[in-house]
């Protein structure tokens, strides 16, 4: 009877529903939908005024490099690495890099004319303190 119940006690534990990304990973994917969401939202021309609101989503780093003008052009968004801009965008994969650096994969997509088009690329997230920065955006 005492082994059936622990059994039961244990089975019962072990249906849990697991865990499929590390807490980095969730967190970090947290912050990137909040970032690209208000950068859609808010305008995506690279001007130093929309460039000091997305601030406090950035890395010190990524804003000097974006402020002093490196990786823009006269259109050309940084974030989605395009002068076109795409009209909305989905979360992928994530890579935890290290504890406090993950990458996450972003799909972005476009419709122009009667067609649908996508491309992908990659944020890189800092943790700094309790938040999640991004540091930087290639191209898949």
């Amino acid at each position: 009877m005492l082994t059936g119940l622990l059994a039961m006690a244990t089975g019962s534990l072990g249906c849990s529903i697991p865990v499929l990304q590390g807490q980095e990973c969730l967190e970090a994917r947290d912050a990137v939908k909040r970032f690209y969401s208000y950068h859609f939202d808010s305008g995506m021309a690279p001007t130093p005024e929309n460039l000091a609101a997305k601030r406090q989503y950035l890395t010190d780093a990524l804003a000097a490099r974006l402020s002093s003008g490196a990786g823009t052009g006269a259109r050309r968004d940084f974030f989605t690495d395009s002068e076109n801009y795409p009209t909305a965008f989905q979360i992928s994969s994530c890579e935890v890099v290290s504890g406090d650096r993950v990458k996450i994969e972003i799909n972005l997509y476009w419709r122009e004319n009667e067609q649908n088009s996508q491309r992908k690329i990659t944020a890189e997230m800092i943790k700094r303190g309790s938040d999640w920065l991004l540091n930087n955006v290639t191209e898949n």
